[in-house]
């Protein structure tokens, strides 16, 4: 609980195995030329997150190889079966997996919320005919997608490779981390923000612009379509809820950004 007032839900929170935890990590600092504000663990995120006031977090890892998929789906759902109602797990999928569809049924048997995709990491382009499986079957099991957006460095991600795929499966919920658009917020917004299936989270945003600019683009996707997320391990959460709060939005929005919204969208209590 954050001001005595606003239940907090972290909604993008990487998690690793305590063997591999320090060394994804500083991979996930290194993709972004920073070092890591953490370890990676469970422990440390559950341990920063309480220092913070965050009452639950969306944890979720991403599989480089198809043959990692249920590895880490089940890693993340012993973890979610581990913690209670503290954490809520999103699965991770492969375009080059030899059975998609196993893959998501086997995800949904887990008790997982949604899919969780990395075009930048696992090296494919949104609109990729590789991935359109994946998007058919996620809108048909209305499972939304968290998916990494933006980078101005590449082209696998960005708002131009997104718009299609949201134009043609309009009943899919596709989560786009960093604003819509990591490093290229200005134009993601422009592009995307009045397609009523995106929903746009703010990690690894808030540190990176002005918060002039950041309240105009949360304002502009409309305060029900912005969830909270910190990117962990990556940044500090205290921070990242400080840099949130002096925005200077309504206690309305900020109920909406902190919890509501990403109740509603992955069906949480």
């Amino acid at each position: 609980m954050v001001d005595g007032q606003y239940e907090v839900i972290d909604a993008h929170c990487h998690i690793y195995p305590e063997k591999i935890a320090h060394k994804a990590a500083q991979a996930i600092g290194d993709f972004y030329g920073e070092q890591p504000a953490n370890g990676g663990t469970v422990k440390e995120m559950l341990q920063s997150g309480m220092q913070a006031g965050i009452d639950r977090f969306i944890v979720q890892s991403v599989a480089t190889t198809p043959g990692q998929v249920r590895k880490i789906n089940r890693f993340i759902a012993e973890e979610v079966s581990a913690h209670g109602e503290v954490l809520i797990g999103l699965g991770t999928l492969h375009p080059d997996s030899d059975n998609i569809e196993e893959d998501v049924q086997d995800l949904l048997s887990l008790g997982l919320k949604g899919v969780k995709l990395h075009p930048d990491i696992q090296g494919f382009k949104i609109d990729d005919y590789r991935c359109l499986k994946i998007y058919e079957i996620c809108e048909s099991e209305q499972l939304p997608i968290l998916m990494h957006t933006g980078d101005s460095r590449y082209d696998f991600s960005n708002p131009n490779r997104l718009l299609p795929i949201l134009n043609i499966y309009t009943g899919l919920t596709v989560i786009g981390a960093h604003l819509g658009g990591f490093s290229v917020w200005e134009e993601a917004c422009k592009q995307l923000h009045a397609l009523p299936n995106l929903v746009v989270d703010c990690s690894s945003s808030l540190g990176y612009i002005s918060p002039e600019r950041a309240r105009e683009i949360i304002l502009r996707y409309g305060t029900d379509r912005v969830l909270f997320g910190t990117d962990y391990p990556l940044h500090d959460m205290t921070k990242e809820i400080k840099m949130l709060l002096s925005l200077g939005l309504s206690e309305e929005d900020y109920r909406k950004i902190f919890s509501e919204n990403a109740k509603r969208i992955y069906g949480l209590k």
